[in-house]
């Protein structure tokens, strides 16, 4: 019996419009990093996002979140508070730098960080001598964070926030573009996510000199002179020009693919919604790119039961992000729980979302899962 096609979770989808800035680095040479891609690439987010933004384009969403700490003056032992239902490449960066993460529970409004206990745990770590160095919030799944609650909170502590914005390209608050409102924002341009570089990031910030020092630091630090002078540690983290290229490209269907994965997302709704299976809204104000489409069951066993179908059908899909607070590698990390990621990790399943999914195949996914209840 033949194998059925893979459907894959988020697979890369090309427009067709990349080769033609790949091809020009390629004719005039421009195959080392840097080059007019990069600067072309840097633009167009600066265009797209508004607000006075400056991009720089960088290797990894991770590499954007370890120049945003260092840039914020993180050091060891730090702490730094970060969203506990995230990936973790959230939570890493910071103890590259020998600085302590401090998780935070998410809400059920958004699913992610809960601006009651973010605040609770400032107080706490207040009481304990320890002021936290900076706030790492993540827009999950493409569903904006509740931006003014958290950033009222971070102002009145006077604590900065990185808004971790991997997921969220092309997703709204209030009618501005997630990724604008942090002091410090970040993109990822990974193989999986709404546009992509193959692999890449951005730092996105509101000073050009921020930017500047930015691109300064990913570059190897290497001082203004005719000798190779470092006078700071430096970090090989810039985008290359070809990459660069091929996010140009992407650019240009940026909105195309927000539109085609909100209409996978509304598809799932319609076909699946039910008093076992249950989808998170858009509260007024929210506007998600629904990067990937992700259910809630009953149960754990409800849960595993449909996954393992799912792929018993060649169907990629995964649980939830498991949270940080249950990592192995920060089994010792403070944490403020309320047990919603807990929750959410048991009972939620993330479903094929990638704008390059057929209607064949969505319908595939649909009726597989109906399935599991006949």
């Amino acid at each position: 019996m033949a194998t059925k096609s893979k459907i894959w979770l988020s697979s890369p989808h090309m427009s067709g419009k990349e080769q033609a800035f790949v091809k020009e680095a390629f004719d005039t040479n421009w195959v080392a990093p840097l080059g007019p891609n990069v600067d072309g690439f840097e633009k167009g987010l600066e265009t797209y996002l508004g607000e006075g933004s400056h991009v720089a384009a960088l290797s990894a969403g991770t590499a954007a979140i370890h120049l945003a700490l260092v840039l914020l003056g993180v050091g060891r032992d730090d702490e730094v508070i970060c969203q506990s239902k995230t990936f973790s490449a959230s939570a890493n960066p910071i103890v590259y730098l020998g600085a302590k993460p401090v998780f935070i529970d998410s809400e059920r409004e958004t699913w992610n960080m809960c601006p009651d206990t973010l605040e609770d745990a400032i107080k706490d770590r207040i009481s304990k001598g320890k002021h936290p160095k900076a706030i790492i919030a993540v827009h999950l799944y493409g569903m904006p964070y509740k931006v003014d609650a958290i950033h009222d909170i971070a102002s009145n502590y006077d604590i900065p926030v990185i808004e971790d914005s991997a997921e969220s390209l092309g997703s709204r608050y209030k009618g501005r573009k997630c990724g604008t409102f942090g002091e410090i924002g970040i993109l990822s341009f990974n193989g999986n996510k709404i546009i992509t570089t193959s692999g890449g990031g951005a730092l996105v910030s509101k000073s050009k000199a921020v930017k500047e020092k930015t691109v300064f630091l990913a570059t190897q630090a290497r001082d203004d002179s005719p000798a190779y002078l470092h006078s700071h540690i430096g970090y090989n983290y810039r985008m290359s020009n070809i990459l660069a290229g091929i996010g140009r490209g992407q650019l240009e269907v940026l909105e195309d693919r927000v539109s085609k994965r909100r209409s996978i997302f509304q598809k799932y709704k319609q076909e699946l919604e039910s008093e076992s299976i249950r989808f998170l809204e858009e509260e007024e104000g929210f506007y998600s790119n629904r990067w990937l489409s992700c259910i809630l069951t009953e149960s754990r066993e409800m849960r595993e039961g449909i996954r393992l179908l799912l792929e018993s059908e060649n169907i990629e899909c995964r649980p939830l992000w498991k949270p940080m607070h249950q990592q192995p590698i920060f089994a010792d990390a403070p944490r403020y729980i309320n047990g919603v990621s807990d929750e959410l990790f048991e009972k939620g399943l993330c479903l094929p979302s990638g704008s390059n999914l057929t209607d064949h195949d969505l319908d595939r996914v649909v009726k597989t899962l109906k399935s599991y209840f006949n």
